[in-house]
């Protein structure tokens, strides 16, 4: 019996698929077939969680999910109902140069006043005034994986007066040192600004809370375009309201951001829609891994990117 790939982009527009399976297009809406012969589900891409995982308890042949998304923290806590032994996939790589744009879009924006500059704009007033330059700051990167060497990359040309490299585990990279998590403590007071690429497990979850908040000097800016409550949102309201920092955030916590809520119009605070991902860059990048991994699982190689074997 031949095995059905679903996929979130309509087939017959991604070059190289390996012949093989019945590739069918599903994004969310009417199921293409059905679900039990599924062999891949390609998870659609910026749908919400009950659309994505609706067809999973139906899927009882599946043996691969692949997300297009770089954190699987959502996904992963809805897999009870998926029979054993089916590998989830991450999207690491598909990413990285978007997020990376707007990583370093952020903290240019933030720390040269632009969200100021665009308010004067509607209402047809020249004010100019001196602001903070990237060049010789310190930028410390917490999450040195794809995504933080990527942000380091285009960090590169600004003159900067350091990159702190921050992971789960030290190592050393062609870079430089990369410092294990356990260092952070004595790290952050040199930081003129924090990056946060870290992916949310139970160990960053709240990791950036009030003490962590403390540690970072005065006047430094905190960009998040790694998952919401990596933050504790209520301490870093009370530094940011306070004056002492400032922040540029693709990410909250809640996500969205209801109306009304105080971050919204905190002093000093910029917020993108969580917007990392979705841009130009990602279908060219998004294809080139299903066509790799697609032929990888008809050939029965290693698939990459697993993240976790459920029953295991």
């Amino acid at each position: 019996m031949t095995d059905d790939v679903w996929l979130p982009i309509p087939p017959e527009e991604i070059k190289g698929l390996p012949e093989g399976p019945n590739y069918l297009f599903f994004d969310g809406g009417e199921f293409p077939g059905d679900p039990a012969d599924c062999a891949v589900y390609v998870v659609p891409y910026m749908k919400p969680l009950e659309v994505r995982t609706r067809p999973l308890e139906r899927m009882s042949g599946l043996r691969v999910i692949q997300t297009l998304t770089a954190g699987v923290d959502d996904i992963s806590g809805a897999l009870e109902d998926v029979p054993p032994g089916v590998r989830l996939c991450n999207a690491r790589g598909v990413h990285d140069t978007s997020t990376a744009e707007l990583a370093l879009t952020l903290t240019l924006a933030s720390l040269r006043g632009i969200q100021g500059f665009v308010r004067a704009q509607e209402e047809e007033r020249w004010q100019g005034e001196f602001r903070p330059a990237l060049a010789d700051r310190n930028v410390l990167i917490l999450g040195y994986g794809a995504i933080g060497s990527a942000i380091e990359d285009r960090l590169a040309p600004f003159e900067l007066g350091r990159v702190i490299r921050v992971a789960r585990s030290g190592r050393t990279t062609a870079r430089g040192v990369v410092h294990p998590l356990t260092e952070l403590p004595r790290l952050l007071p040199d930081a003129d600004v924090v990056i946060l690429a870290t992916p949310l497990t139970d160990e960053t979850r709240g990791l950036v809370d009030a003490a962590f908040l403390a540690r970072m000097k005065d006047g430094a800016l905190l960009v998040n375009i790694a998952r919401g409550p990596v933050v504790d949102t209520d301490a870093l309201l009370s530094e940011v309201e306070s004056g002492r920092l400032t922040a540029a955030l693709d990410v909250t916590d809640p996500e969205p951001l209801p109306p009304g809520h105080p971050l919204w119009r905190a002093p000093g605070v910029l917020i993108t829609p969580h917007v990392g991902g979705p841009s130009a860059a990602f279908r060219p990048r998004a294809e080139r891994l299903l066509v790799d991994q697609l032929t990888r699982f008809v050939n029965h190689e290693p698939l990459r990117h697993v993240v976790l074997t459920t029953g295991a």
